[in-house]
């Protein structure tokens, strides 16, 4: 065959010698390299297989990008010309003239011999060499690992299901799928709602990119990493970053970061990822880790708490008002979960765990737990109690393991009472 560079100036040629040749422009554009060969990429025209797509969002800044996709969708190419992935099920016969599908060669087979009334040990098929595109695969999902086609308890049980979490970037690309999908072949919607969450980019809301050296690992933030290490990093500019990292970056742990994460929410499609940000909650878990041990100090090892907190009325007004502190914490946590808008939930137990119970309330105990009113303190001491349980559960989905650890020490009201933090019931505000 011709190669590829003189059949350029072969169709050139031709298109002259067939006076269609209207002239020559200059197009500039990124010429397309291989990363292993490092040779042009030449793009190459092949028949392709598609779909026709003609025939819940939250939150609500993505309505219209999810109106616009639908709104000017156009035929989905969903073969590709690549070594791996899940084959198309389409199947040629042996002059390449009729194709047929199944999801066995045999189904194949069959169907083809009923087509044209022969003999299906006479045909011979081939399947098309194409792979599916991922995200036609990754559209089937919310079914196929159900056992669909076949209707199995599980499909019955789980699908549709009621929300997906997932990245803004990927609305068209993946969910529209799903919804096609299942709309298609289930005729239900595979979900109830959708919740996408921002892109994660650097302090400066630079996107990450390895071109850049700014990317940062999650697993670098949770442990921590010197300066000088980053020097061996192929996605980390030693230069670049060190003015925003003078002495790299500390360790902050696992709830910190999950807890920066779902705070950065309310700044919408993007997260300008602030690691000094992510060391501010790390010294809020040592806050609580203090608050907690001084507490257990204060009710003592023999300190058994009530089952259940009784409000008697001989509560004194820093009693009263912490309880209404917490109060308003459960009742904005609880609100902002249903809402999911997560910031609400982070400020709520933020401002009742640092600026309210520790500065506040912790401060006031200290002469009464000191003093001669032993009503007083028996009183107190089961708010106190009341604020770390209550307190520790409304922060465990942000903090699951510093909140886990801590309520371990905690005693337990009954002999009944869970065993582990992750299998209480979420506090509501009429408890």
């Amino acid at each position: 065959g011709m190669k590829r560079f003189d059949a350029r100036k072969a169709v050139l040629q031709a298109l002259k010698d067939k006076g269609l040749y209207r002239g020559t422009k200059d197009n500039p554009m990124v010429v397309p390299m291989c990363s292993r060969s490092k040779d042009v990429i030449e793009p190459l025209l092949k028949p392709q297989w598609y779909v026709n797509v003609k025939d819940i969002i939250i939150p609500e800044m993505f309505h219209k990008t999810w109106y616009s996709w639908l709104e000017n969708s156009r035929d989905w190419c969903i073969s590709r010309q690549l070594w791996w992935g899940h084959r198309v099920p389409a199947y040629f016969d042996i002059d390449g003239n009729y194709w047929v599908s199944g999801r066995t060669e045999e189904e194949a087979r069959s169907k083809a011999a009923a087509r044209f009334g022969v003999d299906p040990s006479k045909l011979t098929l081939t399947q098309d060499e194409d792979v599916l595109d991922t995200w036609f695969s990754s559209g089937l999902f919310p079914f196929s690992v159900m056992g669909w086609p076949d209707q199995t308890e599980d499909l019955k049980l789980y699908y549709p299901g009621h929300l997906l979490e997932t990245g803004h970037d990927i609305l068209f690309f993946w969910v529209a799928r799903m919804v096609m999908l299942g709309l298609t072949l289930l005729d239900k919607l595979p979900f109830r709602d959708v919740y996408l969450h921002a892109m994660v980019r650097d302090s400066h809301g630079r996107k990450m990119s390895k071109s850049l050296g700014n990317i940062i690992d999650p697993l670098d933030v949770i442990r921590g990493i010197e300066l000088e290490v980053t020097r061996f990093s192929k996605t980390f500019h030693y230069v670049l970053q060190k003015a925003d990292y003078p002495n790299g970056i500390p360790e902050c742990g696992v709830d910190a970061l999950r807890f920066a994460l779902v705070s950065y929410t309310a700044q919408g499609r993007d997260i300008n990822l602030d690691v000094l940000r992510v060391q501010g909650y790390r010294f809020f878990c040592n806050k609580l880790w203090n608050a907690t041990k001084f507490s257990l100090a204060a009710l003592g090892d023999s300190f058994r708490p009530y089952p259940t907190l009784q409000v008697t009325g001989k509560e004194s007004l820093m009693d009263q008002w912490i309880l209404s502190r917490l109060s308003q914490a459960i009742r904005l946590c609880n609100q902002g979960i249903e809402a999911f808008d997560f910031p609400i939930c982070t400020t709520a137990i933020y401002n009742f765990w640092l600026y309210e119970l520790c500065d506040w309330y912790l401060e006031y105990l200290k002469p009464v737990l000191n003093g001669s009113n032993e009503e007083a303190k028996v009183i107190s001491q089961n708010i106190l109690f009341t604020c770390l349980d209550e307190g520790l559960k409304l922060l465990h989905p942000m903090m699951p393991f510093v909140t886990e650890e801590l309520f371990q020490r905690l005693p337990r009201r009954s002999e009944k009472a869970p065993p582990s933090i992750c299998v209480t019931p979420y506090p509501e505000e009429n408890k």
